[in-house]
C-alpha cells in the first residue's frame, strides 16, 4: 500500500506559541483517519498544512507533493469540509454546481444533481434557505461527485443532531470511500465515527501521542472489570485509568496480550474514546 502523505519534523509557530512540534507521521491510500485532540490540540493546523494554507518547518508531502509550492496542483486531488457554514448564505444551488463545475476539473455535476435529488434540497433552493442539515446534505453530495484522491474533513457535523451525523457518515461510507481514497477526520463525536476508522491519531500540544490502526488497539488495549479481591494484583500492573462503578473497579491497560489481564477479570476493548481520555490524562 502507498503512502499518500508523509510528515517529517514538521513544526509550526504562530508568535512565541508552538502549534506542531516535531510531528511524524505517515498515512497510506485507502485508509479513514481519525485525527482526534483537545481544542487547542492542534488538529486545524496540521490540516491546513495538509492542505498548502499555513507553511511549515520540515517536510511535508501530500500525493507526492508539496502543498507550500504547488498547492493548486494539489486541490485537484483533495476536498475539504469544515463546519458546513462556510457556504455563503446568498447563493443558489444551482449557481454552487456552476461554480464548482468551473473551478474543479474533477467535478461530475450529473452525479451531483442525482445525488441532491434524494434530499429535499433543490437546485432553486438558496443556501440561507436550507436548515443545517440540508447544507450539510448539499456540501456532501458536491463532495461524493467529485473524484478525489483524499477528503479532509474538519469537524463536518459541527452543530447537527444525531440523525444529520449518522446519515453523513452513513453516505460518506456506502457511496464515496474506497479502497483508494484517503479520508482524515476531526471530530469531537469520537463515538459516531470510531466503526468507519481504520486509524486514530491523537494529537496533544501540538505532538502525536498515539499513532495506530484500530487493529493494534484492540491488541495492544484492554478494558477489565475487576473484582475488589483483584484490586492489589491489577494496580501492580500500573493501569492507564482506574474508575469505579458499583463495587467493582473499570481499569485500561496497555498490556503485552490479553491474557496477562484475563485473569483480572472481564476483558473487553476500550473505546477509542475511552482510551482518548486516558492518554490525555497521561503527563
Amino acid at each position: 500500500m502507498s503512502v499518500l502523505l508523509k510528515a517529517h519534523n514538521l513544526n509550526k509557530h504562530y508568535g512565541k506559541f508552538q502549534a506542531l512540534k516535531n510531528v511524524n507521521i505517515d498515512i497510506d491510500r485507502g485508509k479513514v483517519v481519525g485525527l482526534i485532540g483537545p481544542n487547542g490540540a492542534g488538529k486545524t493546523t496540521f490540516l491546513k498544512a495538509v492542505l498548502g494554507l499555513a507553511p511549515c518547518d520540515g517536510d511535508l508531502s501530500v500525493l507526492g507533493i508539496d502543498p507550500f509550492k504547488k498547492r493548486a496542483e494539489l486541490m485537484k486531488d483533495i476536498c475539504f469540509i469544515a463546519d458546513v457554514a462556510v457556504l455563503p448564505k446568498w447563493i443558489q444551488v444551482s449557481q454552487l454546481l456552476d461554480y464548482t463545475e468551473q473551478v474543479h476539473p474533477n467535478f461530475n455535476r450529473q452525479k451531483a444533481e442525482d445525488l441532491i435529488a434524494k434530499t429535499k434540497v433543490t437546485l432553486t433552493h438558496k443556501v440561507k434557505e436550507l436548515s443545517k442539515g440540508m447544507v450539510a446534505q448539499l456540501h456532501l453530495a458536491i463532495v461524493m461527485a467529485i473524484d478525489a484522491q483524499l477528503l479532509v474533513l474538519d469537524e463536518p457535523t459541527l452543530g447537527l443532531d444525531i440523525l444529520f451525523r449518522k446519515e453523513f457518515y452513513d453516505n460518506l461510507i456506502n457511496d464515496y470511500f474506497n479502497h483508494e481514497r484517503t479520508i482524515i477526520i476531526t471530530t469531537h463525536q469520537v463515538e459516531e465515527i470510531e466503526h468507519i476508522l481504520t486509524d486514530v491519531v491523537f494529537i496533544k500540544d501540538g505532538e502525536i501521542v498515539l499513532n495506530s490502526d484500530m487493529d493494534s488497539l484492540t491488541r495492544d488495549f484492554f478494558e477489565v472489570m475487576v473484582s475488589q479481591d483483584n484490586y492489589a494484583q491489577a494496580m501492580a500492573l500500573n493501569p492507564l485509568t482506574v474508575k469505579k462503578v458499583f463495587g467493582r473497579y473499570i481499569m485500561l491497560f496497555k498490556a503485552a496480550s490479553r491474557e496477562q489481564v484475563a485473569v483480572l477479570g472481564d476483558v473487553q476493548r476500550p473505546s477509542v474514546s475511552d482510551l482518548f481520555v486516558a492518554i490525555m490524562k497521561e503527563d
